[in-house]
């Protein structure tokens, strides 16, 4: 057991372990003391605090393990894609790298360092090019999983809420806060036992043309710094100077 190391809760402690103590109740016609009736043992463990490993409980959900298990199964031929460009981009790369490697034990002239550095460069492009490719072949499978966990993240209030009223908890810190603690303290396992019951699977394709929340957010934002804005509304003309009233004197 982890033992909380805060000088605050152990002078509650040791506070409530000393006014526990009995008083010796004495007798007028006897000098022995009454028996000492039993301190009840304080707890160690304080009410209302608990710790919560947010990132695990998605990962411990039943939601992700299912959609971890279908994933290969769904999306296989994306991933035989990515596995055969990957071996016949090593394939056409190792002859290449074999070719770099004779070249540099060569005595070191400078035509031969810029033959190296044309070498090293094709070689670079090369895998760039390569890594772009494979991504582009799995990018339906990295949407997969930001689907996914968007959907789990978007239960997670609501069962940190009720995990948090179910076991009386008003104070719920992240692990990274907590010096140490004791086990009994850990609201993990009924955060994911909340978000079992609110997401017991989640949908492991997304729809035509789904971006994840980050771009989703970006693209928003970004349209909404390019919109036209209204022009301010043009000044009133100055009102023409009232004409006095009646017939005007001719002048002389």
């Amino acid at each position: 057991m982890k033992l909380i190391r805060n000088s605050a809760l152990v002078a509650a402690i040791s506070l409530v372990a000393l006014s526990a103590q009995p008083a010796l109740a004495q007798k007028k016609n006897d000098k022995e003391a009454a028996p000492v009736a039993a301190a009840a043992p304080a707890s160690n463990v304080v009410q209302g605090i608990a710790v919560a490993n947010l990132q695990a409980a998605v990962s411990n959900t039943d939601a992700f393990r299912v959609a971890q298990q279908q994933r290969p199964v769904t999306y296989k031929p994306q991933f035989d894609q990515a596995q055969a460009r990957g071996n016949a981009l090593e394939a056409q790369i190792k002859p290449m790298i074999d070719r770099f490697n004779a070249a540099r034990q060569g005595t070191m002239t400078p035509a031969l360092q810029t033959q190296l550095q044309t070498q090293a460069r094709a070689i670079q492009d090369l895998q760039e090019k390569g890594k772009q490719e494979i991504q582009q072949i799995l990018l339906p499978v990295a949407l997969s999983e930001a689907f996914v966990n968007e959907q789990i993240e978007e239960k997670l209030d609501q069962a940190v809420q009720k995990a948090m009223e179910k076991s009386r908890v008003s104070l719920l810190l992240q692990p990274g806060a907590v010096l140490a603690r004791a086990n009994a303290y850990d609201l993990t396992n009924e955060i994911v036992a909340e978000r079992n019951a609110l997401l017991p699977t989640a949908q492991l394709v997304p729809p035509q043309g789904w971006e994840p929340r980050e771009i989703r957010e970006a693209r928003a934002q970004q349209a909404a710094q390019q919109a036209p804005r209204p022009a301010a509304a043009a000044a009133p003309a100055p009102a023409a100077p009232a004409k006095p009233a009646g017939p005007q004197p001719e002048g002389r």
